[in-house]
């Protein structure tokens, strides 16, 4: 079983380091101001993320953060295979989930890893 500590998060515009270990970005629109370059992600896995309509509902407003968690776990359960393609990463060793988001504990990535966790396995 592979360790929860294995799927790690961060600020997309954060520098890279070797503890990372696989970088994918876990948002639909890619960061603005960001090169290629400096994101260093080695996928970009935008199907995963929440769907356009509930990532403007949610807006990061924190009043609806309970109801985004929600609404986009209920996404994530009709994306089995973008699921898979994640969690082949983590058989791969240390996956970290990257985001735009200025809100380190309410943003996407946090969902998806809480999503991931329970299904990771050798």
């Amino acid at each position: 079983m592979v360790k929860a500590g294995a799927i790690k998060l961060k600020r997309a515009y954060a520098a890279k380091a070797d503890t990372d270990g696989i970088r994918l970005l876990v948002d639909r629109i890619w960061p603005r101001g960001l090169s290629k370059e400096r994101a260093a992600v080695d996928a970009w896995l935008k199907d995963v993320a929440p769907s356009t309509e509930l990532r403007h509902w949610f807006n990061h407003e924190p009043g609806r953060w309970e109801e985004f968690r929600k609404r986009y776990r209920a996404e994530l359960q009709q994306k089995e295979e973008e699921i898979n393609q994640v969690l082949d990463f983590t058989k791969k060793g240390t996956v970290t989930l990257l985001y735009a988001a200025r809100d380190d504990e309410r943003n996407n990535a946090v969902v998806l890893r809480d999503f991931l966790i329970p299904r990771i396995s050798d």
